[in-house]
């Protein structure tokens, strides 16, 4: 956990998060904008537990954070607002420091997935599977239904309605489903060999895969989709789009 002297501190929450895009990405701007009061920094907890330690270490400083991977679900009973979209979401990737010292939620992910997916669609993208059932994945299912898009989960324990099995994604889920969106970590760095176990044989022309990892910038799973000749998109323009707009909320 990091502790800086700059007025402005900015940051990623979440765990095992070395590297982040975040982080690099802020550093540039600020340095870009010639902006010398602020840093954003990595705040890897072991927990979720530990936030509120964090916060009262930092809280002098604290303007804003971004939530990652495994606390945007967990952190939200430990905020005092959420804004409408994350409320319906049940999602958090941004917090805003109000001045009276309150924690707000917001999710950008939505302004990212959105902006980052609608140029690809065509008239036959109707319906999609979203392979992955956590935080981001909720964000994704939000944006689809207010693009009109039919949506269905994909989970190694399928327990609610909208959610199917892998194994039970057979050529006719295939054809009907011509998007497919990978919302969970499988293929990120440096596991870069694995890819979501769906039927690939299946894809073709029609289809789009949209995957929300950038790093590497082509997954095993964007690559299986080219070579059927599919429509790719990786999750890079997603993530800059979405701290844009994180931004445009902590200096709102």
């Amino acid at each position: 956990m990091e502790v800086s002297k700059k007025n402005k501190v900015y940051g990623l929450l979440g765990r095992d998060i070395g590297y982040s895009f975040s982080r690099g990405y802020f550093t540039e701007k600020f340095e870009k904008l010639g902006i010398e009061d602020s840093e954003y920094v990595n705040f890897d907890i072991p927990s979720i537990e530990d936030f509120s330690a964090l916060i009262k270490k930092q809280q002098f400083q604290l303007h804003g954070m971004n939530v990652t991977i495994p606390y945007k679900q967990e952190v939200i009973p430990f905020l005092d607002k959420l804004d409408n979209t994350a409320k319906k979401i049940g999602a958090v990737n941004t917090i805003k420091f109000t001045k009276k010292g309150l924690l707000k939620g917001y999710n950008t992910d939505v302004v990212g997935f959105e902006n980052s997916l609608t140029p690809f669609l065509k008239k036959h993208h109707k319906r999609a599977l979203i392979l992955g059932t956590g935080g981001a994945s909720k964000a994704i299912a939000f944006s689809l239904k207010r693009l009109g898009i039919q949506y269905r989960f994909v989970s190694r324990s399928p327990l609610k309605k909208k959610e199917i099995s892998y194994e039970s994604i057979t050529q006719k889920v295939m054809e009907r489903y011509t998007i497919l969106i990978n919302s969970s970590p499988v293929g990120t760095f440096p596991n870069v060999h694995l890819m979501p176990q769906i039927p690939y044989i299946w894809i073709t022309k029609q289809h789009l895969l949209f995957d929300l990892i950038y790093n590497p910038s082509e997954t095993s799973f964007l690559k299986e989709g080219k070579m059927k000749g599919a429509s790719i998109k990786n999750g890079l323009q997603m993530l800059e789009l979405q701290a844009e707009e994180s931004w445009r909320i902590w200096n709102q």
